[in-house]
């Protein structure tokens, strides 16, 4: 394992104190390293919590700032945050519209936001705490740490949307009707060249031959649909738009944002061509691409590869993405 690392033990913590030295303008931490806030709060709007295990960067801190998140919980590396760092979190934001929660469907995280959730009561938002849920990959219905579809890259196009309308000021109720409109209408899945390196692990968490990639690989290195012969990026691409196509059904139709996301060690040429490969395929089967993001933003470590996320937008959609963020990972309009 050849890393920038101390020590795996405060490997956490000194990167989130690096990284809101680096970001002062936009973010603050939490007392103890807990969370990251947005550094200049907006009372009276809903405030957008979310959050995972690290090792996924930028998801979640970097999405926190103007018109995305009001905080973010970063567990341990591949690891959900506790319910004492989600309240404290909660306790930080709570500009008195009412919390909403933003979680990936993984098991851990389901289970802390909702302890937070009921430790909070009626002490924090007075009890208005909501949650949606983000399930998007359509790879397998089931995995090592989810009960139903993962939640992975289309949890930055609901934070997205949803910090949009949260910062026009919609309230508690519509923005949640929107999240799960958002995640409803948005599908992912990716594919793995390469495995990641747990800095807590030292090698590789899981083997795959030089000729291999895994199809439908989950963010934290979960087997995927299948292991097969390594192809072009054009095959990849057509096996990939598929699925999210097939999952779609007559739904597959209009206008879309269209996300290619690196797993963290996919230099952006081949990122941009792997996008130039689904656009030409949404394109020919009759779905236009209004919106596009190209990059790293949901990363498993050092893994090679990358996701495809499709969202079905109309014109609201469209406008609430393109109005003004202003965070670490993501700006525009501003």
């Amino acid at each position: 394992m050849k890393k920038f690392i101390n020590d795996p033990a405060t490997m956490l913590e000194e990167s989130l104190r690096g990284f809101a030295a680096a970001h002062a303008d936009i973010v603050s931490l939490g007392e103890g390293a807990q969370f990251v806030r947005r550094a200049a709060p907006r009372p009276g709007k809903v405030a957008l919590i979310s959050g995972g295990g690290s090792g996924h960067e930028p998801l979640h801190a970097g999405f926190v700032g103007l018109g995305m998140l009001d905080a973010a919980c970063p567990g341990q590396v591949f690891t959900a945050p506790t319910p004492d760092q989600i309240v404290a979190a909660a306790q930080a934001v709570d500009g008195g519209a009412g919390l909403l929660f933003i979680v990936k469907n993984y098991e851990g995280d389901i289970m802390n936001f909702d302890m937070a959730r009921e430790i909070a009561g009626e002490g924090i938002a007075g009890g208005r705490i909501a949650t949606v849920v983000t399930d998007d990959d359509v790879a397998v219905e089931t995995s090592t740490y989810s009960t139903g579809r993962r939640g992975v890259a289309g949890t930055l196009v609901v934070e997205r949307i949803l910090g949009a309308a949260a910062e026009q000021g919609q309230d508690l109720a519509a923005l949640q009707a929107l999240g799960e409109r958002v995640n409803q209408a948005t599908r992912s899945i990716g594919v793995a060249l390469s495995s990641c390196v747990v800095p807590a692990l030292g090698r590789p968490i899981f083997e795959i031959g030089d000729d291999e990639i895994e199809m439908g690989v989950g963010i934290h290195g979960e087997p995927g649909r299948r292991r097969i012969t390594l192809a072009s990026a054009d095959v990849l691409a057509e096996d990939m738009v598929g699925a999210i196509r097939d999952d779609f059904g007559a739904r597959a139709t209009g206008e879309v944002i269209l996300l290619v996301n690196g797993f963290g060690a996919t230099p952006s040429m081949e990122l941009y061509l792997m996008y130039g490969a689904a656009r030409r395929l949404l394109e020919r089967a009759g779905m236009r691409v209004a919106r596009s993001l190209v990059g790293n933003y949901v990363t498993s470590l050092d893994m090679a590869g990358c996701s495809v996320t499709v969202t079905l937008a109309d014109a609201a959609l469209c406008q609430l993405w393109d109005a003004p963020v202003h965070t670490a990972a993501l700006r525009w309009g501003v």
